[in-house]
């Protein structure tokens, strides 16, 4: 359809291709956004010590602690975006002033204090708490723009609470996200409001407009009478690597990761997301970093050996590039040993067989032992790929099978892996039937709504006794 009037949302356009591009940097940002209001407490009681009460003894030290984690417990909202935000954080404060007083008072401990020093601290506190927020607002999109460019993210239902949440978005830098603009069905009921201008479609078009700008947040706000309708969006998008949340309130579907969040002070729940947000993701990055760099050193001799056979056994490179799918879809190049005579990376590939003529002598015994994957350690350290996660098919086998199997594209919510829970549990080899992909998507999926670290130390395990035992690869 047809673009109309003034966007109020920067309008769509091609994503870059800049390294970098789609680091989702809000979960460092809202961090410190949680933090600031306990820094500001307890860095203004020491401050306040220094000017009127004769320096920060132990009594000061302890009482800053006590603040600082009462004031955890008690916060709320960092961004400015949230109704009523100064009266809400001024209530807090008097409340935990409160709180403070009379665990002092029953202590006895109010009398160790300087009163100069505790009137001051009850304006100081709040003041830094206020100008800290708006500065915060004020650099976070220079903060944001060093860990890449926002997440581009449509909203499906122009509805109240979805232009509720396009407003909450459009006042949060924090959440490092960009709306694009709505898509709804019923354009005849939404008006010719600001947000209706921002129209994008129909719920037809959706799919097609995610993987065209490569939107990866997509919120659904339609009403639960529409659960047909929104069970048809889904089914569409199971071709993208979007994360998909609802904005309640429903639950139909079959979740990965599902939970609930916030963003810009408004309830979501996840639908389709990764399960690496926040301390998971750090976790997942800090193993595979220590693992890889581990096993390389480890294997850098064997590595030599099986550089040195490639080369003398058959002419062509001893380093095999080739274009696989990584995180979100983003084309990434996956090292191989060599193992074929050819070096196909087209429109094109045929999977290698049992008794392929392709595989040279040293090739067959490399796939055999799973020596041929040995270089994407490599792969891992650059962070393109990981150790344990669905494993990387080639860019032609993606682009079929997509068509074929629902849901295929959501494996890519996470980095490909080395070795995977497919790959542990009978689904390694040719796949030569559309029966054994789907078997091995089906697990591929499964390992994103369970993930867990202990889950990938098992995986590790058993691919180790796989690989001197496993008659299906060749």
């Amino acid at each position: 359809m047809a673009e109309s009037g003034p966007l109020p949302w920067p309008p769509a356009r091609e994503m870059p291709e800049a390294p970098g591009a789609g680091v989702d940097a809000s979960p460092w940002l809202s961090a410190l956004g949680r933090l600031l209001d306990p820094l500001m407490l307890a860095l203004t009681l020491l401050l306040s010590a220094w000017l009127w009460g004769g320096g920060a003894g132990a009594a000061v030290l302890v009482l800053a602690l006590l603040a600082f984690l009462l004031a955890l417990l008690a916060q709320g909202s960092a961004s400015l975006a949230a109704p009523l935000w100064l009266a809400h954080l001024l209530v807090r404060w008097c409340w935990m002033a409160g709180a403070l007083a009379a665990l002092g008072w029953l202590t006895g401990y109010l009398a160790v204090f300087d009163a100069r020093m505790l009137g001051h601290w009850l304006w100081m506190a709040p003041g830094a708490q206020i100008a800290a927020r708006l500065v915060l607002q004020r650099v976070t999109p220079g903060l944001a723009r060093l860990h890449g460019p926002p997440r581009p993210a449509v909203i499906v239902g122009l509805n109240a609470q979805g232009t509720l949440l396009a407003q909450r978005l459009a006042r949060s830098p924090l959440e490092g996200i960009e709306l694009l603009g709505f898509f709804d069905d019923r354009l005849a009921e939404r008006g010719a409001g600001a947000a209706a201008q921002s129209l994008k479609g129909g719920l037809r078009e959706l799919s097609e407009y995610v993987k065209r700008y490569r939107v990866q947040l997509i919120y659904l706000s339609l009403p639960m009478s529409s659960s047909p309708r929104i069970l048809q969006v889904l089914d569409d998008l199971k071709d993208t690597t979007a994360s998909i949340y609802f904005v309640p309130d429903m639950f139909i579907t079959d979740l990965i990761q599902g939970r609930s969040d916030k963003v810009g002070g408004v309830t979501v729940i996840s639908v389709c997301d990764t399960p690496f947000r926040g301390w998971a993701g750090v976790r997942k990055r800090g193993s595979d970093i220590v693992l890889a760099a581990l096993i390389l050193v480890l294997i850098a001799p064997l590595m030599g050996l099986v550089a040195l056979a490639v080369r003398l056994d058959s002419s062509g490179p001893v380093i095999f590039r080739q274009r696989r799918y990584g995180l979100d879809g983003q084309q990434i190049w996956v090292y191989k040993f060599r193992s074929m005579r050819v070096t196909e990376d087209g429109d094109q590939i045929r999977q290698a067989q049992r008794g392929d003529d392709r595989v040279t002598r040293v090739g067959a015994f490399l796939r055999r032992t799973s020596l041929d994957e040995l270089p994407q350690f490599v792969n891992v350290l650059q962070g393109r790929m990981s150790i344990v996660g669905p494993r990387p098919h080639a860019v032609a086998h993606n682009e079929l099978y997509r068509k074929l199997i629902k849901g295929y594209m959501v494996r890519h919510k996470v980095k490909p892996g080395i070795t995977g829970w497919a790959q542990v549990n009978g689904q390694r080899g040719e796949t030569d039937t559309l029966a054994k992909m789907q078997a091995r998507i089906a697990l591929d999926l499964d390992y994103l709504r369970h993930w867990s670290l202990g889950l990938d130390l098992r995986i590790i395990a058993r691919t180790v006794v796989l690989v001197f035992k496993d008659v299906r690869a060749y």
